[in-house]
């Protein structure tokens, strides 16, 4: 089944679980921005992933090509996760990139130039799962990029790498969605909504910079960044969020606009 089969399926399951039990006063699927969320649903989960995949694939076989010029074609033919089932590269792979990516997120909020790239990210005021698609395409650039290139260059199989990406969404959906459930201990492991939607609280009702988790919340609580009250926050998203563009072009092109803070 194709990446865009899968990901219609995750949020038809989201549609009708935010429908039976949500959290928060639902909304209803006209909400303020609804539009917007769609667009990005597609064109992140889909057209942006086609264009990834076109530029990875060349940049591997360039890695590749690379490293056989240096002398060191006999390295890369000794990957690490040729020796390794199926089963045990995605939990390497898993886990590896999970906090590969709490590190970049990390740095995209402390960064000014990168943040102002997330900024479309957190400028979502009211939460719920099409709020995980939303954010610059430039951010994909950096967290597959970084990432994803490296693991094929290393030999994990492409069906690992497309099944992380299909877990990848539904925990993102997950952690983003406007759902009324507690996951017990779980909760020290796994990215869940309660947790989830403090790190997109607005400065004014709430601590900024917890909780950068993408998939995994073990990461916050070992480096000291957790922080989950037993209720969801008042206010979402940072300041000057209501003078943000609301449209995906005005959204695009804001952090390269030089007058913008």
């Amino acid at each position: 089944m194709s990446y865009a089969l899968w990901l219609a399926a995750i949020s038809a399951a989201f549609v009708v679980l935010e429908r039976l039990a949500p959290r928060r006063p639902d909304p209803g699927a006209l909400r303020p921005g609804v539009l917007t969320d769609a667009f990005y649903v597609v064109f992140n989960g889909h057209f942006l992933g086609l264009t990834l995949a076109v530029i990875t694939v060349p940049a591997v076989r360039a890695v590749e090509r690379a490293a056989a010029s240096l002398g060191l074609a006999s390295t890369l033919h000794a990957r690490v996760a040729e020796g390794l089932s199926p089963l045990a590269q995605f939990a390497l792979a898993f886990v590896l990139i999970d906090l590969l990516k709490w590190l970049i997120h990390n740095l995209l909020h402390r960064v000014p130039a990168l943040w102002r790239f997330h900024q479309v990210h957190h400028s979502i005021e009211r939460m719920d799962w099409l709020g995980s698609m939303r954010f610059h395409f430039a951010e994909a650039l950096i967290y597959d990029g970084l990432l994803y290139v490296p693991l094929a260059v290393l030999g994990f199989r492409g069906e690992v790498l497309f099944a992380l990406a299909v877990v990848g969404t539904a925990i993102g959906h997950f952690n983003h969605a406007n759902l009324r459930v507690r996951i017990g201990p779980l909760r020290y492991l796994i990215n869940s909504p309660e947790m989830h939607i403090w790190h997109h609280v607005h400065p004014d009702a709430g601590p900024p910079d917890r909780n950068f988790g993408i998939n995994l919340a073990v990461w916050d609580w070992l480096f000291g960044t957790a922080y989950v009250p037993d209720h969801p926050p008042a206010r979402l998203g940072f300041e000057g969020v209501e003078r943000y563009p609301k449209n995906p072009l005005g959204q695009a092109l804001r952090p390269m606009d030089p007058r913008a803070t």
